[in-house]
């Protein structure tokens, strides 16, 4: 266990439909490195986490209601996948302004699988370089992204990886870029 992240406090943002592994594997990586973490979502209570989108998953417990946070409150942000997450959480005005506002920031952010469907909508994308699973690249494309087909793509604050298969080098990178994003100056 490192120490890297000690008492850094990190947003999750999911809801129902959240691919669990990928919400559960990074979770775990910052908590291992000393980060505090918390689940913001649409509504409060548990989210239903999913296996392979089909499978039902389990269920996380909700610390705040995403209307209810402040960007100001968190140094990095985790949008994981599964299809139906992003998909609810790009059609929700808290959640589209919230991602905005953090990525305005310059605060490290990290995303895998259908995750960057937020940052589209949130229009964020745009001249950014960052990958996803295959189905959502055009649209990040029309949103204006430099899509490639890579493990992990870091350009400045987005970290960004395909899959769960890439969990383990995504997890390294998230651990590392905001190691270094939240070293003091």
């Amino acid at each position: 266990m490192t120490n890297e992240l000690h008492g850094r406090k990190v947003a999750i943002l999911a809801t129902d439909g959240v691919e669990r592994v990928e919400l559960e594997q990074p979770l775990g990586a910052l908590l291992g490195a000393g980060a505090r973490a918390e689940l913001l979502s649409l509504h409060t209570g548990e989210i239903n986490a999913r296996q392979m989108d089909i499978d039902p998953a389990g269920t996380f417990t909700v610390d705040k209601k995403v209307a209810d946070a402040r960007v100001g409150d968190y140094e990095a942000l985790l949008l994981p996948g599964g299809t139906m997450n992003p998909d609810q959480l790009r059609t929700d005005r808290d959640a589209v302004a919230f991602v905005r506002e953090f990525v305005e920031t310059g605060k490290p952010v990290a995303t895998i699988c259908h995750g960057p469907w937020i940052l589209a909508e949130a229009d964020v994308v745009r001249g950014r370089r960052l990958t996803s699973w295959p189905s959502i690249r055009t649209d990040l494309r029309n949103a204006g992204a430099e899509v490639v087909d890579e493990e992990v793509v870091i350009d400045g604050q987005l970290i960004s990886s395909r899959s769960p298969q890439d969990l383990p080098a995504f997890c390294e990178a998230i651990i590392e870029r905001f190691a270094t994003a939240l070293k003091p100056a």
